[in-house]
Parts: structure tokens; sequence; C-alpha cells
């Protein structure tokens, strides 16, 4: 057998593997991994985390996959403990796997595997490094994000870089389609290098700290409409925080989920005709700081999504209303 074959059948030969995750992000990448042949020593994730209206604890989305498939699952509060990196050395892995996990691996940990730690991250890095790379890379107005898989470090997404693959923002993308695009998109690119990597044959680069950028953790407040800011902000912002934590403004008490908008149509009254937040004709466009912003899908508290139109048949908001 030359040099070839032998890394051919290296690079498709099972390897045992760890999978770090907890979002739903990362479950075509566990899929993938499955189907490839791999085998999954064990889930790490987070703990069951009080949620919904009875604040019953509920399992993350990996912990589901993964008892739906016979998977070990793990569920340490840290991972900074001798026992806990003596637990999971025992496993005798050849990699980990990581992706949107939520907890810092300690050097121990990203030692322990045979080829170290691999993360799948939802950005183009260096740009958006940290927490929620695809709501931040559609709040800027990027007109590109994608996937880069890296092998973990002790600092922040700062790893050296394996692959980026590169996928367009339009003006219609939503947080949403982002990140179904990009989960699947993150579960090919991990498949190929991971073969690569175990065959020998593919090297990690150095990432660069120019154009850097932070994607702080979303915020429960973000979502609330600043009326004073432009409405191409505005709409970007429905686009991205969407579904979580949500668009919204308040009318005499309530809160009124914003689903969909688009950028209004110019107007020529004066600007001063229009000071922000004030409703300027029947189709509910509010005029913003900048421009003016058309609502086109809303949602009132404990009713069902619905049509601006629908909406404005039996919760009137003519010309002139003025929302804070």
């Amino acid at each position: 057998m030359n040099g070839d074959e032998a890394g051919a059948r290296a690079a498709a030969a099972p390897l045992t593997l760890a999978f770090m995750a907890s979002a739903e992000f990362s479950l075509p990448t566990l899929a993938a991994l499955l189907a490839a042949g791999h085998r999954c020593a064990a889930v790490y994730t987070q703990p069951p985390r009080p949620a919904g209206r009875g604040h019953k604890p509920q399992l993350s989305a990996v912990h589901r996959f993964a008892a739906e498939h016979g998977l070990p699952v793990r569920t340490p509060t840290s991972l900074k403990t001798a026992d806990e990196q003596a637990s999971f050395r025992s496993l005798g892995l050849d990699a980990a796997i990581v992706a949107a996990y939520g907890l810092i691996l300690p050097q121990p940990i990203l030692d322990a595997p045979r080829l170290g730690c691999l993360n799948v991250h939802a950005s183009l890095l260096p740009r958006w490094r940290g927490a929620a790379p695809i709501q931040r890379a559609l709040l800027a107005g990027d007109d590109e994000t994608g996937v880069a898989i890296m092998q973990m470090d002790r600092g922040l997404d700062t790893g050296a870089i394996f692959r980026v693959e590169a996928v367009p923002i339009t003006a219609t993308t939503t947080a949403a389609e982002l990140h179904d695009t990009l989960a699947a998109l993150g579960a090919r690119m991990m498949v190929d290098v991971l073969a690569g990597v175990a065959a020998g044959r593919l090297e990690a680069q150095p990432q660069s700290a120019e154009g850097a950028t932070y994607a702080h953790k979303l915020e429960r407040d973000e979502g609330r409409l600043d009326w004073t800011q432009p409405a191409a902000a505005l709409e970007r912002a429905v686009r991205a925080l969407n579904p979580w934590p949500g668009v919204w403004f308040e009318h005499a008490g309530e809160r009124i989920r914003v689903l969909a908008a688009a950028i209004g149509a110019p107007t020529t009254l004066p600007p001063a005709a229009l000071p922000p937040g004030t409703v300027i004709d029947d189709r509910l466009t509010i005029a913003c700081g900048e421009g003016s912003l058309r609502l086109c899908k809303l949602q009132r508290a404990g009713r069902a999504p619905m049509p601006t139109d629908a909406l404005l048949r039996g919760y009137p908001l003519p010309a002139g209303t003025r929302f804070r």
C-alpha cells in the first residue's frame, strides 16, 4: 500500500470523539459526524435549565438529540476540576468537536484529545468572535458571513483556522435563515476538515488579529425599537433579533412584537413634522431618526401573529399616533 492509499484509509477510519455543544446550531454537525461513521464516546452539554411559564428544567437541544440516539450524555457545570478532567481523558479521544457549548475549556481539556479540540464557529473569523455572531453580522449590515473551523486554544475564538467559507447576506436575510444555512455548512465543513486533520494533510493557520470584532451576547432589552435610530438599522434589527429576544414597541401599556418590516417610501414632509415614532400613514409606516419603517407583520400579547392590515382592523393606529 502506497502513502496515498494509507492516507485515504486513515482519513476514512472512524474516530472516537466527544461532542461538546448545547444549541440547535450544532445538531447538523453531530448528525453528520455520526453518519460519517465516527464514534461518539460522550456528548457534553449544558445541564437542564428552568424555562417556559412553569420554569420546569428543560434539556438542551443537544441533550434531547443525544438521548434519542442512545448517546451517553454528560452535563458538568464546570470542566475545571481534576475529576472532570480525568474523566474526560479516560475517554481516549481522537478529537473533541465543539459548537456553541457554553463552557470554557481549560488547557487540560484542550490537550486531552489526540487531535485537539475543533470548533465550528458561525462567522468569518476574526470578525465576530463571541456568543452571537449571526445576529451581530446582520445588525452591522455586513454583506457576507460564513463558517470557520478552528483549532481551539485558551482565547475566545482566537485559535488557528483550518478552513473558512463565506455566504452572502442579502437585504432580506433573516437570523433564522442564516442560522440554518450556516449550521448545514458547518456540518459539511467539519466532516471534511476532520478527515483532513486525521490524515495529516490539513494544518491550521494562525488567525489574524487584524479586523477582529466581538459579538456580544444578546440581551433581552436589545429588541426594543428606538425610533430615533435610522430606519435601515431598525429594519436590520427586525431581521436579526427574531425569534429571540424579539423586536417590539409599546403602545397604551401593551408590548407589540414586530415580526417583519420594510424600509418606508421617501416622504416630502419636513423632518420637523415627523418626530420619531410618529405613524405617518394608514399602512403603519413610522417616522424614524432617518427615513421611515413600515411594519408588515405584528403580534399582540397573547395573540397570533398577523399581517398589519389585519391587526389594524381590530386595533386602530391612525396617522398621528406617537410611539415612544
